[in-house]
């Protein structure tokens, strides 16, 4: 759904069909796609400048649109980037994407296991957990639900990564627009039989605990060190998501 909203190559028929009955519900949800990859660019970027050469983007689905690996390997061409998804079929064809790349890899694992996503990370041999790594949480977290502890599972990352390590999330929220957000949860809930939730900023600022933040703090997605007008593709006080970077001490 979320390549089909930025306008990718990377669906399924499924996916544009639940994408265009969720625009149904909130017009502008192409905009929150965009501001999304937009913050997932200036982190990465932002990362980089701080000089991090390895990034684990966790729950990555099918690369779209400005691939991580792609922003990474413009400015620092010997960085290494692992993807890690849920979905065998996401795995696949992200490794099809990336095949011939020596500096990138996709696997599969399961964020709301955290032990066992770090030990099969640590197998690949790609992420070398004693040095600094960019850990980006992009649009996931709000997809676990609030029994399988997204805290806990943040804090397990924080305690697998070295000093110097950071972490950037983007995190679907309730606190602008109740009502839009009411919307999306029901019918992701009713037609994509995946419970979405829209958090406040105080659960997602929570995220966070025990790691430094960056200024400007968890603020909207536009509102994270936008770069130009361009990266405005919400208007304030209106964004669905969240999102923070921060620096382990």
């Amino acid at each position: 759904m979320y390549d089909a909203l930025l306008g990718g190559s990377h669906n399924f028929a499924v996916d544009r069909m639940a994408a265009e009955m969720a625009i149904e519900l909130v017009p502008d949800l192409p905009r929150l796609a965009l501001s999304n990859r937009a913050f997932l660019r200036r982190a990465v970027r932002f990362m980089l400048d701080a000089g991090i050469r390895q990034f684990l983007d966790i729950g990555s689905g099918i690369p779209t649109a400005g691939n991580v690996h792609e922003i990474v390997h413009d400015i620092a061409p010997e960085a290494r980037v692992l993807y890690v998804d849920i979905d065998p079929v996401a795995v696949v064809h992200s490794r099809t994407i990336l095949a011939g790349r020596e500096r990138a890899d996709a696997i599969e694992a399961d964020l709301r296991k955290s032990d066992d996503l770090i030990a099969e990370v640590r197998e690949t041999g790609l992420i070398d957990f004693d040095e600094p790594v960019g850990l980006l949480l992009i649009a996931v977290l709000h997809l676990v639900q609030d029994a399988d502890d997204p805290v806990g599972k943040v804090a397990a990352l924080r305690e697998a990564v070295a000093p110097g390590s950071f972490i950037a999330i983007s995190h679907l929220t309730s606190e602008m627009r109740p009502e839009d957000a009411g919307k999306l949860g029901a019918h992701s809930a009713n037609e994509t039989r995946v419970g979405i939730q829209f958090r406040s900023r105080d659960a997602i600022v929570e995220m966070f605990e025990g790691w430094g933040m960056v200024s400007p703090g968890v603020v909207e997605l536009p509102s994270w060190r936008p770069e130009s007008e361009r990266d405005q593709h919400e208007k304030p006080g209106r964004s669905l998501g969240l999102a923070g970077v921060a620096r382990k001490e």
